[in-house]
């Protein structure tokens, strides 16, 4: 005996489920405050608010949205902007011809103004996919920069994870074995870093691929963690625009045999490095972010420390993108609440410490929109 027939969907509960994804309706509601709060400050931002005024009321109401519908028209291509007055004046005061003394016919042109905003969407939208398409290959390069997996060292257990703000993304991360040994080594060390290119999406992107760049062929000579630091500095203030485009870093090199670190912090947050004691060291020695502009060609002055790492330290190295990143009232992830994280971390792997950190970060954001990069990088002593 065959079984029932599957009863088919009907085509409006199917339709609705690809329009919202899956999502819920209350999850549908804090995305859109959460997208609308995002274009708010985005034209916001290009709004002069001492002409506008401080004093409340329908003045000043009307102001302010004559000051913002200004601040969107202008992002649009003059074509465009003509497009949306002329639609906007036709919804607005919606004209009509009639024809005969006693109007017997009678033509409005408010249609006219929905098509031409339909037309506009649809325009906007193409540049949009367009763009995305573009941004989506830029995405699959910047991911062949970075590992996809952790480098194998006996005793020494580490994770990775980066979520960009945008499509593409201006923090960096690495982990591997140096090729060639610094002249003070006998052995090649295990290199780490962490870095944040100042600004978000493509700009930002394209500075974080030369400085892996940079870094790749600075850790494939003999030259010692200072030279690289120093060749870095160099590097980044050539490209950094006057300083508008520097670079925080965090770099270490670890001696797979006696477990030494020595490291560098520019301008960086400071990694957590919680002992097996249960004691919690924050690394902050280093100088200022890579690519300030200086007084004289010659490098700044990065200072190196050296911590000896035991088996059960837990170093955690991340992004400010981590510690800003904000729920739906505003309030930020903060420093608190990820030392207490990184306090209360039970004995596990480098992945499982790593997706719980980031599981803590996702239930306090909740919907809220994402506003900058985040990357963590997670290193366990096993041994």
């Amino acid at each position: 005996m065959s079984s029932p027939a599957t009863p088919r969907r009907r085509p409006i509960a199917s339709f609705w489920q690809r329009v919202t994804e899956g999502m819920q309706i209350d999850d549908l509601g804090r995305q859109f405050v959460s997208e609308a709060k995002a274009s708010y400050r985005l034209y916001a931002k290009d709004v002069d608010w001492d002409k506008v005024g401080k004093r409340r009321g329908a003045a000043w109401f009307w102001r302010s949205a004559w000051a913002l519908f200004q601040a969107m028209l202008m992002k649009l291509s003059p074509a465009r902007r003509v497009l949306l007055l002329i639609a906007v004046v036709l919804l607005l005061f919606q004209p009509d011809i009639h024809y005969g003394r006693q109007a017997e016919f009678s033509f409005s042109f408010a249609w006219l103004g929905v098509v031409i905003l339909f037309v506009l969407l649809a325009v906007e939208l193409a540049d949009r996919v367009t763009m995305k398409r573009d941004l989506e290959i830029a995405r699959e390069i910047q991911q062949w920069l970075v590992p996809d997996h952790a480098p194998q060292v006996p005793g020494i257990d580490i994770a990775f994870a980066t979520r960009p703000q945008n499509t593409v993304a201006g923090d960096y991360y690495d982990a591997f074995l140096r090729t060639v040994a610094p002249a003070s080594e006998t052995n090649p060390p295990l290199m780490v870093a962490v870095a944040d290119v100042a600004g978000k999406s493509v700009p930002a992107a394209l500075l974080m691929a030369t400085f892996q760049a940079s870094l790749q062929a600075l850790s494939n000579t003999p030259a010692s963690l200072g030279k690289i630091v120093d060749g870095l500095d160099r590097y980044c203030r050539e490209h950094s625009l006057e300083g508008r485009r520097f670079t925080t870093a965090f770099l270490a090199e670890i001696n797979p045999q006696t477990r030494e670190m020595d490291y560098v912090n520019a301008g960086h947050n400071d990694p957590i490095l919680r002992h097996a004691s249960g004691a919690i060291e924050r690394l902050a020695v280093g100088g200022p972010p890579f690519g300030l502009p200086s007084l004289t060609d010659d490098p700044l002055v990065y200072s190196s420390a050296r911590v000896q790492l035991q088996a059960g330290d837990l170093l955690f190295i991340f992004t400010d993108g981590l510690m800003e990143a904000v729920n739906g009232a505003d309030e930020e992830y903060g420093e608190g609440r990820l030392l207490a994280q990184i306090q209360a971390m039970p004995a596990e792997s480098s992945d499982a410490t790593l997706q719980r950190i980031m599981a803590d970060v996702n239930a306090f954001v909740g919907q809220a929109r994402q506003h900058d990069d985040i990357t963590a990088l997670v290193l366990r002593i096993t041994a």
